[in-house]
């Protein structure tokens, strides 16, 4: 009875990787063929957008604009040097405190705001994101797809083929036939990460050193998580619990980086980001530079002046700035700030000051808001940063013929600043009025182009045009917004609602009728999906309870883009 029971589990587990291999329509790659074929290009990137969309249903993605621009301006400086920079590429920050980073198909990389809020340095981040995109590039999720279908069917037949032949044994024979496939194929799979994990370690080296970081950041990182291990006691980083590091992979990670680091000359010689402060994108004018002279292993350093130890990176206040979004408590991160800045003077760099002034806005200080912004804008004029940390401040503190010149001479000063012309569209909409709704119209259209993607610009977008008296547009604007929340099927029925109109334009109808037509098939394979998750018990083993534990998750979409301090 207990070879049936085990020869019943291995037939079921044998179907169910064939019924996988075939699900959605996904076709099995013939044997010798190369990873490139398991997946085609579009197919992976509407996997990876559907990921996103999914996340951003249960409120997991951290869209904000400064953030994202930041993170994708350091994605694509290291993807511009790597092996494959004609791919596309999408970066994002995920609300977890868990100190990890993602690649999905489709040049989707995703950051979770506690590996952000880990590292030490610029140069450490640009490690991870360039081993993730080292993961993309050298095809490494679309080749363990194809090596798990080339070698767990054929070991789980042979496994049953030694069951059927032990079948009259009374020995442990079979059983041990069993445990002896399952192991193999556990073991291969281990092989197999572990060559991917080195070949993307090999690779993100490569290219941190051309494109300027220092090649010794991996080994850092790795340091730095091995680190936090300790401190935390048994709480292994996500990080190293999906990309597992030992001491001979630190050690080989510093070999390559010192033979690189004296054989490579880097495509830029100026300082790394990590010591500088960029311009935001579409920043024009005045560069604020807060670097600060930290020495690398090499024993240079990256900046030639002095500075003061009240000095900061961009990293370092992209960093503030996302822990401070990530928190549950505005209060919680004041105190946080006020005793940071108590410490001492070492203690009150230019990015805890940041902080501090960003989280009295979120508390609804933006008095003492206005104060601390104030200081920093005189100490550091023509920063984006602190600008638009001010205005906002102003505009919250009921300021708001200062709030609106700021926002009008940033608009001029920085064209094309995702973050500044969401935050004075904002502003303009409170005023509910049709001529500063064609304002936030001029502002938001050319980004639209840029950004077709991003959630925020598509929700302003149908509010100024709502606003303008443009019922058409701002319907199909609320139905991309909601699509690209997670909300497929309620983006479809709101066009379909609008197709129904019979005053449309043919332009009108034929737009989106288009997007109609777009989303259809992505709808019914969400239904599909549904219907096999509403089941008591769904193919992968897990119930429908266990995907939703708190049986809650209708209900968080609603909050969804919504700051947890909001």
């Amino acid at each position: 009875m207990l070879k049936m029971k085990w020869l019943s589990l291995l037939l079921t587990a044998s179907c169910v990787s064939l019924a996988g291999a075939q699900d959605n329509g996904v076709r099995l790659p013939d044997i010798g063929s190369s990873a490139a074929t398991a997946l085609s290009p579009d197919e992976m990137k509407a996997y990876g957008a559907s990921m996103l969309h999914e996340m951003r249903l249960y409120n997991y993605v951290l869209d904000d604009p400064l953030v994202n621009d930041y993170l994708n301006g350091l994605g694509y400086r290291l993807v511009s040097v790597s092996d494959r920079p004609d791919l596309e590429f999408t970066f994002f920050v995920v609300r977890d405190n868990g100190i990890n980073a993602f690649a999905a198909p489709g040049g989707y990389i995703g950051v979770n705001v506690g590996l952000i809020i880990a590292m030490n340095t610029e140069d450490e981040l640009a490690a991870v994101i360039a081993h993730e995109i080292a993961h993309v590039t050298q095809q490494h999720l679309l080749r363990a797809f194809e090596d798990s279908r080339k070698s767990t069917l054929p070991i789980a037949l042979a496994m049953l083929g030694a069951l059927v032949a032990t079948a009259g044994r009374t020995d442990d024979a079979g059983q041990a036939a069993l445990m002896s496939g399952i192991s193999l194929i556990q073991q291969r799979a281990i092989n197999f990460t572990r060559y991917d994990e080195i070949e993307a370690d090999r690779v993100g080296i490569q290219s941190l050193a051309r494109a300027g970081y220092d090649p010794l950041a991996m080994a850092d990182t790795f340091a730095t998580m091995q680190r936090v291990m300790r401190v935390n006691g048994i709480d292994v980083p996500e990080f190293l619990r999906t990309h597992p590091v030992d001491v001979n992979r630190i050690a080989d990670a510093k070999a390559r980086a010192v033979n690189l680091d004296r054989s490579y000359q880097p495509v830029s010689t100026r300082a790394p980001v990590a010591r500088r402060l960029p311009q935001a994108e579409g920043d024009s004018g005045i560069s604020l530079d807060l670097s600060i002279p930290t020495p690398r292993l090499g024993g240079a350093t990256a900046a030639a002046e002095p500075a003061a130890p009240t000095d900061s990176s961009y990293f370092e206040l992209m960093r503030e700035r996302s822990r401070i979004l990530n928190a549950d408590s505005a209060n919680a991160m004041l105190r946080y700030y006020t005793d940071e800045l108590k410490r001492g003077p070492e203690s009150g760099t230019t990015a805890i000051r940041y902080g501090h002034a960003l989280s009295l806005t979120l508390a609804r200080q933006p008095k003492a808001a206005v104060e601390e912004f104030a200081v920093l804008t005189k100490e550091f004029p023509g920063s984006s940063v602190f600008e638009l940390g001010m205005a906002e401040a102003e505009d919250q503190a009921g300021m708001k013929d200062a709030a609106f010149k700021r926002y009008e001479r940033l608009s001029k000063d920085f064209p094309g600043n995702r973050a500044i012309a969401l935050a004075y569209t904002e502003a303009l909409l409170a005023r509910s009025d049709e001529k500063s709704a064609q304002v936030a119209l001029d502002l938001i259209r050319p980004l639209l182009t840029r950004y077709p993607e991003d959630p925020d610009l598509q929700r302003s977008f149908a509010r100024a045009n709502e606003l303008a008296g443009d019922t058409v547009r701002a319907a199909e604007a609320y139905a991309e917004w909601a699509f690209l929340n997670g909300r497929a099927e309620d983006a479809l029925n709101q066009l379909k609602t609008l197709s129904s109109k019979q005053d449309l334009t043919y332009y009108q109808r034929a737009r989106v009728d288009a997007r109609i037509t777009a989303m259809t098939p992505i709808v019914l394979d969400i239904r599909k999906r549904e219907r096999r998750e509403s089941e008591p018990e769904s193919t992968d083993g897990f119930s429908a309870a266990a995907r939703c534990p708190d049986q809650n998750c209708a209900r968080m979409s609603l909050s969804r883009n919504k700051s947890r301090l909001q």
